[in-house]
C-alpha cells in the first residue's frame, strides 16, 4: 500500500469515526439496558406476571378476553392485543381514544381466566422509556432515527477503514500486543486497534442491523402502499362499516388459514396494520426464528372471511430478522451477556479513539507554538 492511499485511508477513518464516535457511544449506553429490557422490567415491577395454574388450563374467549380490558376503559376503543412469545398465558390490549392514538392504555389480562392482572407502565416506565428513545430516535421521531442510520452507516465506513489501516501495520507485531513498555499514547493506541479487531464481528453485525431498524417506518410505508394497498382493492371507494364481527372468529379463521401457525397480535379496524374494514391478524412460526416473522391475514370485520393473507415481502423479513439480532434476543441469558460484554469493549474502543485524538491535537497544536516561537525569535 502506497503512502498517499495510507493517508486516504486514514482521512477516512478518521472523519467518519470523529463524526459519528459521540453518538455510538451514546447508542452502546443506551443499548446496555435496553439489551436486558425485559429483567430490568421485571426488576422495577413494571410488568405484569401470570400466576401458575395447573397445565392444560383451558384459555378464556378472546371476546371475554376484550370485554374485561374495555369494562376499565368503556369509553376508549381497541387498537391492538398481542402475546409475547415468552408470555403466552397474557393477552396485552392497547385501548385508545382513537385508533392511532399516542396515549393508549395497555392492560394486561390472564389468557385463562380473563382477569385483568395489571396495566404495565407506559414503554416499560420511565428509565426503560427515556433508554429506548434515546438509543432509537434521540425524540426526534422519524428524522431521529434516519439521522441515526446516517451514523450507524459512517460506524461502518470507520470499521472497513480501520480495518484496512489496521492489517500493514500488525505486519510488525504479534496479533494482540499492547507496547505497555513504550509511550501511553502508543499503549493505547495498541489497545484501540485490539479491541477495534476483536470487536470487528459484532460491531458490523449490530451497526448494520441498527441501522436497518432505522428504517423500519420507510420500509412499512413501502409495504402499505404496495402490497396493503393490493390486498385492500376490492374495498376501495367503500365506506367504513362497523365492525360486527367477533374477534373470537376472526382469530380462528386465521388460524385456520395458518395451520400451525400462532397468533402474534391482533390490529383492530382503523390502526396502521389493518384497514377501516378489516380485522388483521399478525400469525408467527413456532421457532426461534420464525417466531420472530409475521405473517398477515385481513379478516373481514362484517363478515368475519378471511380476505387475503400472503407472506412479508424480503425487505420487511430482513428487517423483523434484525431486530432481535440487534439486541441479543436469539440466544437467551448467554447470548446477551456476550453481547454486554462487546458493548461496553466497544464504548471503551470508542473511547479510546477520542483519546487519541485529542493527544495528537494538542501535541500538534504544541508543536505549532514551538515553531512559531522559534521563527519570532
Amino acid at each position: 500500500m502506497t503512502s498517499s492511499t495510507v493517508r486516504r485511508w486514514a482521512w477516512i477513518h478518521k472523519w467518519s469515526s470523529l463524526v459519528c464516535t459521540l453518538f455510538m457511544l451514546l447508542l452502546c449506553i443506551t443499548g446496555l439496558p435496553l439489551i436486558y429490557h425485559h429483567d430490568i422490567v421485571h426488576l422495577l415491577g413494571n410488568d405484569a406476571a401470570a400466576p401458575r395454574m395447573a397445565p392444560g388450563t383451558p384459555r378464556a374467549g378472546v371476546d371475554e378476553v376484550i370485554a374485561a380490558g374495555r369494562a376499565m376503559y368503556p369509553d376508549k376503543i381497541m387498537m391492538y392485543m398481542s402475546q409475547e412469545v415468552d408470555e403466552p398465558d397474557i393477552w396485552n390490549l392497547t385501548l385508545g381514544d382513537n385508533p392511532t392514538d399516542p396515549n393508549y392504555k395497555p392492560i394486561a389480562v390472564d389468557a385463562r381466566s380473563a382477569r385483568v392482572l395489571a396495566e404495565p407502565a407506559f414503554e416499560g416506565g420511565a428509565f426503560m422509556s427515556l433508554m429506548f428513545h434515546l438509543h432509537v430516535d434521540l425524540y426526534a421521531g422519524v428524522p431521529g432515527k434516519l439521522f441515526l442510520g446516517l451514523m450507524g452507516l459512517l460506524l461502518l465506513v470507520a470499521i472497513v477503514s480501520g480495518v484496512v489501516l489496521y492489517a500493514p501495520f500488525m505486519r510488525k507485531l504479534d496479533f494482540g500486543t499492547v507496547r505497555r513498555d513504550r509511550t501511553r499514547r502508543l499503549k493505547w493506541l495498541d489497545l484501540h486497534n485490539l479491541l477495534g479487531i476483536v470487536t470487528l464481528v459484532w460491531a458490523l453485525v449490530v451497526g448494520a442491523t441498527g441501522m436497518i431498524n432505522t428504517w423500519a417506518e420507510l420500509l412499512l410505508n413501502v409495504w402499505q402502499t404496495t402490497e396493503v394497498a393490493e390486498m385492500l382493492r376490492p374495498y376501495q371507494g367503500m365506506a367504513p362499516a362497523p365492525a360486527t364481527a367477533s374477534v373470537q372468529l376472526a382469530v380462528a379463521r386465521a388460524e385456520a388459514a395458518e395451520p400451525g401457525m400462532k397468533v402474534a397480535f391482533v390490529a383492530f379496524p382503523g390502526t396502521p396494520f389493518s384497514s377501516t374494514h378489516h380485522y388483521g391478524v399478525f400469525m408467527r412460526g413456532d421457532t426461534a426464528l420464525t417466531a420472530r416473522l409475521y405473517k398477515p391475514v385481513l379478516v373481514d370485520a362484517q363478515s368475519g372471511q378471511v380476505t387475503d393473507r400472503r407472506s412479508l415481502p424480503w425487505y420487511l423479513v430482513a428487517l423483523l430478522m434484525s431486530q432481535p439480532l440487534h439486541f441479543g434476543d436469539y440466544g437467551g441469558a448467554p447470548m446477551q451477556f456476550l453481547w454486554a460484554l462487546f458493548d461496553v469493549a466497544t464504548m471503551i474502543m470508542l473511547g479510546s479513539g477520542l483519546y487519541l485524538w485529542a493527544r495528537r491535537a494538542r501535541a500538534a497544536k504544541a508543536a505549532a507554538q514551538a515553531g512559531a516561537s522559534l521563527e519570532a525569535a
